[in-house]
């Protein structure tokens, strides 16, 4: 059984996917908690109803169409944690820095509380809104919280098989198989396939099959894409789950390479005129193809010192709040990246070993830059992309006018820096944004389109005109003109909550906190002693009111009632019922009189914290096994939020120059400053470490230093803390900047689908992930191609093609034909089992004979009965007839050995099976083990002893190749050719079965 539930995405404008895949047995498997750029928490209603029946989820991406919703589930859906999450590492470490770049951008990611259940919750809200509606928001998850759910996820490999392990409150697998594929697209991005009993899913969300700069195309060809034919574990599943986003657009002609040349062209026209140039990306997927690609013609430009590139007098800037860490990861993942990254990677570690000693290449080549000897420059290790995390960095170097090239996320330029980059460079008539991705002007209409609709729609209607701008290489470059236009902005910030915005919000927490104890009473689960209900740690975790079923949230209200009043009046306890524990709970409070106490009163107090655990021990604190890279991660957060503005505590230790104390000499620096002077560093030699190429003005343009971009007052990266709201404010500046477009999206378009889908051989599609027009047209062409092709004779592949709505669930099972068959004691005893990784396999062949009535001892029941009948036999002899009709026993074919005429026949017809999967790096150390040399030789080749070769094909066929004559010292020791003893090898690791 195999049932499929689009939860978000399906048809729809929304790039947000969410899939609920179910599974015979009960089990329930979610595939990516996708979100849309405004946050809204109604669309993860859905999601919320399924999470207490989740067994497990996997993630594909490290976007926000794919992951922005992870930290809000985990934060504000209890059970969403303790649920086991499978994705690739690059995804886990991207996802990371994405959502905390999201969560300190903008505040609608926080989600704001509904206004149904604050007026459920607090009967001062109708008269608080009365003035006008208030949005009050969630407590957003800290930097620290985000880095714990992340390492929650289990994290995997491509081409690897796992099998997962259920969450607690899941049925069991029986023996899923989860299997993570390349796809393209991003990095670490991923093609899911599930094998659960005779079903074989597919699911393929968001892929792309064109090799890029940065990222491999996807493996249905292999990991080379070079392949003619899909790899054999992707090939001819039960149903494939595809995306339809791009099918309606067709490919740009010459490829990669004129994407690529269309983008520096766009770019070079508009620095050639002092120009500023915009180009909104996502924070931690696409953003590594623009920023290597950009890199590197910075670097070839720099290199040809007699072209006039105008792209050698500008800068290239790259504005992100979490951007350092993101390429930190992108160093450490090249692994994951296409071959010619690694092998760049190579050539430099080879060139810089081979330079010379820095002090004497300067005595022998006295213009070279003494810095570049001996240094090794990475793909990400940037020489002219500067890094940019702060507000006050991006105003400025947008304060002057001078040509440069700014990456900036979001791409959606709903929050960002390209949002504050976009207002600041709108008015200039030479300054140009390049949209990288298409927007949808269906979902996007009137007042609410956003920035980047609306942009998109003047590029489309191109009102005002189009400047045609000539390339180097002849081609005509189209750029929009905006002609003056109003581009207004709906700006989100965040303000603390003051008088009866504050009471409403304290009432809605503490009734989430009764509903949280009331539900946790009525599962069984034991009430908090009174120390525990009054820990301040608790009043965080708060849930949501919608969470749970209404029938147990009134049985559990009324169970517990007695603790819910204490949980409400918990704050105005009296000093009588506080007794001893006043010195805990109150500030201030130093003295208790013990005199004429009895019991605990006397002494004072201690709250022991209860260890939670179940019947294997305590729970686990991941916190406490972080890996080195995540405890850095954490690490470095914690130093950026220690700013100069925090109060000191009293008893709390002081730095030397804060204390006031120390003299004029006793500073660190003698400009007044805390920067510690660097000695010996010669300012127009450090290219590599302010991204600059050396000198502090080219062509006349001055050139930011690290020194004038770096601020002495620190910007806060988290939310303030404690209780807020968001209002709106709404800006509007006059668009004078031309628009372009080039297609860097990264995604499948309508050729790649097309020729793709029928090398699959799906039995069911299910189309998902796409426009309606997108997902209808593309549903049309396949039924009209394949019952073409069953009309000509060919073989029919696909049965049925699903185009399901958000909520609606199919059904998408194997079509099966199943018999039951009772086996002979004759054939049982001729099987011949062979074993194979742990699974028992043997093959038959029999024929059917008609099933024999046996006699079965009749009962002291039956005899009763029986005479009875006998008895009535001429009142009711048709009714006995009929009785006895009914309840005759089924009978079952018997399938026996076959007759001696028809085994010789069937003999010489039956073919041996070769069961089993051969690896040929297990083939390599089994034949090393016993003596034989074996080296790879190119890909999928294995070169034994230098005479015999195996080669293993796509579509698993096993080659051996080689001489099969013994050697004359060979065949006097009794011994066998290597030929012979590859051969045998392989028939180890296999289950050769035969029929007969």
């Amino acid at each position: 059984m195999f049932n499929f539930t689009p939860l978000l995405g399906a048809q729809s404008s929304s790039q947000a996917s969410q899939s609920l895949l179910e599974l015979d047995g009960g089990a329930k498997i979610l595939i990516d908690v996708g979100w849309d750029e405004d946050f809204e928490v109604e669309k993860l209603r859905s999601l919320e109803r399924h999470v207490p029946s989740l067994s497990i989820i996997l993630l594909t991406h490290a976007t926000v169409s794919h992951l922005a919703a992870f930290a809000h589930c985990c934060k504000h859906f209890p059970p969403f944690t303790k649920i086991p999450i499978y994705a690739t590492t690059p995804v886990i470490s991207l996802g990371l820095t994405l959502l905390q770049d999201i969560y300190s951008s903008t505040p609608l990611a926080s989600t704001i509380i509904p206004s149904n259940s604050l007026s459920e919750s607090s009967y001062s809200y109708s008269s608080t809104s009365a003035d006008g509606s208030v949005d009050i928001l969630l407590q957003p998850p800290t930097s620290e919280e985000i880095a714990s759910y992340f390492s929650l996820i289990h994290p995997l490999k491509y081409s690897q098989p796992h099998q997962p392990l259920p969450s607690p409150f899941s049925p069991p697998l029986n023996g899923l198989t989860i299997t993570a594929y390349n796809a393209g697209h991003t990095l670490g991005g991923t093609i899911w396939h599930l094998q659960h009993g005779m079903e074989s899913i597919v699911y393929a969300v968001g892929w792309n099959q064109i090799r890029e700069n940065v990222f491999s195309g996807a493996a249905w060809l292999g990991s080379g894409g070079g392949g003619a034919e899909v790899i054999e574990q992707l090939r001819k599943p039960t149903a494939l789950v595809c995306s339809t986003r791009g099918a309606e657009r067709n490919p740009l002609a010459g490829g990669r390479k004129k994407r690529d040349d269309l983008l520096l062209e766009m770019i070079r026209t508009a620095v050639g005129k002092g120009g500023t140039v915009l180009i909104p990306t996502d924070t931690s997927a696409r953003v590594l193809e623009l920023a290597y690609l950009l890199e590197h013609a910075w670097r070839k430009a720099a290199a040809d010192r007699n072209s006039d590139n105008p792209i050698k007098s500008s800068k290239l800037y790259l504005a992100s709040r979490h951007v350092g860490t993101t390429m930190t990861f992108a160093r450490s993942m090249l692994e994951w990246m296409d071959e010619t990254v690694a092998r760049e990677l190579e050539a430099e570690t080879t060139t810089a070993a081979n330079r010379p000693h820095k002090r004497t290449d300067s005595k022998q080549n006295p213009s070279r830059d003494p810095d570049a000897a001996g240094k090794t420059t990475g793909p990400f290790d940037f020489q002219y992309l500067r890094l940019l995390e702060r507000r006050k960095q991006i105003d400025k170097i947008t304060s002057t006018k001078a040509p440069r090239v700014i990456l900036a996320s979001d791409s959606s330029l709903e929050w960002g820096f390209s949002k504050d980059v976009l207002l600041r460079i709108a008015a200039g008539h030479s300054n140009l944004i390049i949209l990288t991705d298409e927007f949808d002007l269906a979902r996007n209409t009137g007042e609410t389109e956003g920035l980047g609709g609306t942009l998109w729609r003047w590029y489309q209607e191109r009102r005002d005109g189009v400047a045609m701008e000539a390339g180097s290489d002849g081609q005509t470059l189209e750029q929009v003109h905006t002609g003056g236009r109003k581009l207004e902005s709906k700006d989100a910030e965040r303000i603390q909550l003051e008088g009866k915005e504050l009471l409403v919000y304290q009432q809605y927490l503490a009734t989430q906190r009764r509903l949280h104890s009331s539900l946790q009473t009525a599962n069984g689960t034991s009430l908090e002693t009174s120390a525990d209900a009054l820990d301040d740690a608790s009043s965080t975790n708060s849930s949501s009111s919608d969470e749970s079923d209404p029938e147990k949230q009134g049985k559990a209200l009324n169970t517990s009632a007695t603790a819910a009043h204490f949980n409400r009046n918990k704050a105005g306890l009296s000093k009588e019922n506080l007794g001893v524990n006043i010195l805990l709970r109150q500030p201030g409070v130093y003295d208790y009189d013990v005199r004429g106490k009895k019991g605990r009163e006397q002494m004072f107090p201690f709250v022991t914290k209860r260890r939670r655990g179940d019947d294997f021990g305590e729970f686990i604190r991941p916190e406490d096994y972080l890996r080195a890279e995540e405890r850095e991660l954490i690490d470095g957060l914690e130093m950026r939020d220690e700013g100069s503005g925090k109060q000191t505590k009293f008893g709390q230790k002081r730095k030397w120059e804060d204390s006031g104390l120390q003299s004029d000499l006793g500073k660190r620096g003698f400009d007044g400053t805390n920067k510690r002077k660097q000695q010996g560093l010669n300012p127009n030699n450090s290219r590599l470490a302010n991204g600059t190429n050396g000198d502090p003005s080219v062509n006349g343009i001055e050139i930011l230093e690290e020194d004038e971009l770096s601020d002495n007052e620190a910007e806060p990266e988290e939310p303030p803390v404690g209780p807020s709201k968001v209002t709106y404010k709404t800006n509007s500046v006059q668009a004078n900047l031309k628009i372009a477009y080039v297609d860097f999206s990264g995604l499948h378009d309508q050729r790649s689908l097309s020729m793709l889908i029928p090398l699959i051989q799906p039995r069911k599609l299910v189309l998902v992930g796409g426009t309606v027009s997108e997902t209808l047209s593309l549903a049309k062409d396949f039924l009209q191609r394949f019952s073409a092709r069953s009309q000509d004779g060919n073989d029919k592949f696909l049965n049925d093609v699903y185009t399901p709505l958000n909520g609606q669930t199919i059904n998408a099972s194997v079509d099966t034909n199943a018999w039951t068959v009772k086996l002979s004691e004759a054939l049982v005893r001729r099987f011949h089992w062979q074993n194979v990784r742990g699974l028992g396999i043997v093959t038959l062949m029999g024929h059917l004979v008609a099933a024999t009535m046996e006699e079965r001892p009749i009962e002291a029941a039956g005899k009763k009965r029986l005479k009875l009948l006998k008895r009535d036999a001429e009142e009711a002899k048709l009714d006995e007839i009929a009785v006895a009709s009914d309840k005759a026993p089924k009978l079952t074919p018997l399938l026996d050995v076959l007759p001696p005429n028809l085994a010789a026949a069937t003999r010489s017809v039956a073919q041996p099976l070769h069961v089993g999967d051969l690896r040929l790096a297990d083939l390599r150390r089994i034949l090393q083990t016993a003596g034989h040399t074996a080296e790879f030789r190119g890909e999928g080749t294995l070169l034994i002893d230098g005479l015999v070769a195996v080669r293993k094909s796509a579509t698993g066929r096993v080659e051996v190749e080689g001489s099969g004559l013994d050697f004359s010292d060979l065949r006097a020791r009794n011994l066998e050719g290597p030929f012979y003893t590859v051969k045998r090898k392989i028939y180890e690791g296999l289950a050769v079965v035969t029929g007969g």
